[in-house]
């Protein structure tokens, strides 16, 4: 309805959805049940999002996007780095996934990102190698294939690539990492050479998830009482701090107006007590704003970013944490979960959900109000939690004030819906059974899950399903 509403006021009063300069979003896959490609492309449309950057270059995303005019930034995804370092298999893939589409209505790809944040330190060097010749191969083939004027490999990377010293942590003594600057120099001096821009990711909610003696108002944009004094300059939030370390530090190796993209921006709304409705609201609100203004070193200078992410992802790896699961501006289902001005105006409103959703039919499922021996309940809760998505449960998320029996319930349904409510699924050694009454209530959502497209879920490797149920059962509660 609220979709309905907005469309009818656009209607009447003759405007057009108003997105600020520069702005796109991620959009991730990693979910049990995926909304048709086509929903989500035509949800990008009525939102005026035309700027989408998505983890590799599947074939259903893709279609989805021809005709569009959305401007794409497709991927090579990290395992396939080895590969790239041969040159005819980099041929193979740009013929496979970028000139493919490349024609009138096609899909109007403007950047390959060649791996995804391959230098982290928690990777211990597996990528450090073969990134680069990837890199290069890449946008050779791009070349080659005649269209790399228009279309640039380059590489998102996390912002701990850079860093100022411990001696002097302001934004002006950025540098690249010591183990990394003479391959970032490189690097950066091939971005310049080709037209490729810089694109990092940055996350103030990190920055606070991961200190407990980080200032949360500096996390924010409205302010805080002890900025951050850098030559005369006051940093106020960690953003414009973090932005203009990555500047000193490409400015060290001589290429200080090389463009930067920020390739992740976002903040999670559950899984953890600092995500929330309430802060991610007042996150974008500030960040929107700031995109036109620039930062101290870059000046009234639009910044490029592509928020993270559109749509919250429930099969995603929780090792990073909880809150991993759900970084949407949408639910899963493509509903929009607070007002927000993509225009930077000022302006919220709640943004247009997707239209035509199909759900599974009005039922959950429940602990068996005959159950009696409740002896092996937290058992089964845990069962149900590694292979469904309970990250919700956890102190401080939208479901934490559940009592026992509520907790349990929350779990078997939200096995039951990733099972597409399949009869056998609501047992739990006949501790469930299957109801028709909703038991949503406050924050916490008992979800009804959607009818499971054709693309949906791709399986993720074991270690990641293993970190991701080690996660899971260290946050629920009994």
């Amino acid at each position: 309805m609220a979709a309905c509403r907005i469309f009818a006021c656009l209607l009447l009063l003759g405007l057009s959805c108003s997105v600020a300069d520069g702005l796109g979003v991620n959009w991730g896959t990693i979910a049990t049940h995926r909304l048709p490609p086509k929903t989500v492309a035509q949800l990008l449309q009525d939102n005026g999002i035309n700027k989408a950057k998505i983890f590799d270059a599947d074939e259903t995303s893709m279609k989805a996007l021809a005709g569009t005019g959305i401007e794409v930034m497709i991927a090579i995804p990290n395992d396939m780095l080895a590969m790239m370092n041969d040159y005819d298999a980099a041929k193979e893939w740009v013929k496979k996934n970028v000139t493919r589409y490349n024609f009138e209505k096609g899909v109007n790809i403007k950047y390959v990102a060649v791996g995804n944040e391959p230098f982290l330190k928690s990777y211990n060097d597996s990528f450090t190698n073969i990134t680069f010749p990837a890199l290069k191969n890449v946008q050779n083939a791009l070349n080659e294939a005649g269209v790399g004027d228009t279309i640039k490999a380059t590489i998102p990377l996390n912002a701990d690539v850079y860093d100022s010293p411990r001696s002097n942590p302001v934004p002006s003594a950025g540098k690249f990492r010591p183990d990394i600057g003479d391959l970032m120099a490189q690097i950066v001096e091939f971005f310049s050479q080709h037209g490729a821009p810089f694109i990092v990711n940055i996350y103030p909610f990190l920055s606070l998830y991961g200190n407990s003696h980080f200032p949360i108002d500096y996390a924010f944009f409205d302010g805080t009482s002890n900025p951050v004094l850098d030559k005369g300059v006051e940093y106020t939030n960690v953003f414009d701090a973090n932005f203009d370390t990555l500047v000193s530090a490409l400015k060290n190796v001589g290429f200080g107006d090389l463009p930067i993209v920020v390739g992740e921006v976002g903040w999670p709304t559950d899984g953890d007590v600092n995500a929330n409705v309430t802060m991610a609201e007042r996150f974008y609100a500030g960040l929107l704003k700031r995109l036109a203004a620039g930062t101290p070193l870059r000046p009234n200078a639009t910044i490029e970013v592509y928020l993270f992410g559109l749509m919250d992802e429930d099969a995603k790896s929780v090792a990073p944490g909880n809150f991993e699961r759900h970084w949407g501006l949408f639910t899963y289902d493509g509903q929009p979960k607070f007002p927000v001005d993509l225009s930077g105006k000022g302006q919220n409103k709640l943004l247009v959900g997707a239209k035509d959703v199909e759900y599974l039919p009005p039922k959950w499922c429940a602990v068996n109000p005959s159950a009696t021996d409740l002896s092996k309940l937290a058992d089964n809760v845990k069962y149900a939690c590694a292979h469904a998505d309970c990250t919700s449960l956890g102190y401080g998320c939208s479901c934490s004030g559940l009592d026992a029996r509520a907790n349990a319930s929350y779990a078997f349904n939200v096995y039951f819906q990733t099972q597409n409510q399949k009869d056998e699924s609501c047992d739990f050694q006949g501790l469930a059974a299957v109801t028709t009454q909703n038991m949503s209530h406050g924050t916490c959502n008992f979800t009804i899950q959607i009818v499971p497209s054709a693309s949906s879920f791709r399986r993720p490797q074991l270690s990641v399903l293993l970190s991701a149920i080690a996660g899971l059962l260290s946050w629920i509660c009994f």
